[in-house]
């Protein structure tokens, strides 16, 4: 089982993709878009690697704040859901909780000039949404029959 990890933002959508076997979480892209509101392409694309890479479960960044209150980014994280949800079948999405892991991000990447960070800091932020996920759903990735 392959997972899908999303960080969803203004303009661009982080992607993670969890490695076959599904011990690591592997970053793969940050797809940029014009304005908030043209997520048509985003979702086609995702729908595309969704497909190129047999995935299963698709979890997207919900960005609660610190103190737990849900925001307009919460709002606007669950309706493109919702779109997903419209345009991909068969795939189980869900939202996982992703305080601080654009923050994080930013400090792992902070060798990088400004203009690499903001490349790829989304795609880093969904590989820490995906290895939180599989690491709290450790028991979904271990299929030892012994």
């Amino acid at each position: 089982m392959r997972v899908m990890a999303l960080d969803y933002g203004a303009k661009t959508v982080g992607v993670a993709i969890s490695d076959p076997l599904g011990l690591t979480a592997q970053p793969v892209e940050t797809i940029f878009r014009d304005s908030e509101e043209s997520v048509k392409k985003s979702v086609a694309r995702i729908k595309e690697l969704v497909k190129e890479n047999d995935i299963s479960v698709i979890v997207l960044g919900f960005p609660k704040h610190l103190n737990n209150s849900e925001g307009l980014r919460c709002k606007k994280t669950i309706e493109f859901k919702d779109r997903l949800e419209r345009n991909i079948k068969n795939v189980e999405i869900t939202l996982w909780d992703e305080r601080l892991t654009t923050k994080s991000s930013i400090q792992v990447l902070s060798g990088l000039s400004k203009k690499e960070r903001d490349e790829v800091v989304d795609k880093a932020a969904a590989t820490l949404i995906l290895q939180g996920f599989m690491q709290a759903n450790s028991a979904m990735f271990n299929k030892n029959d012994i």
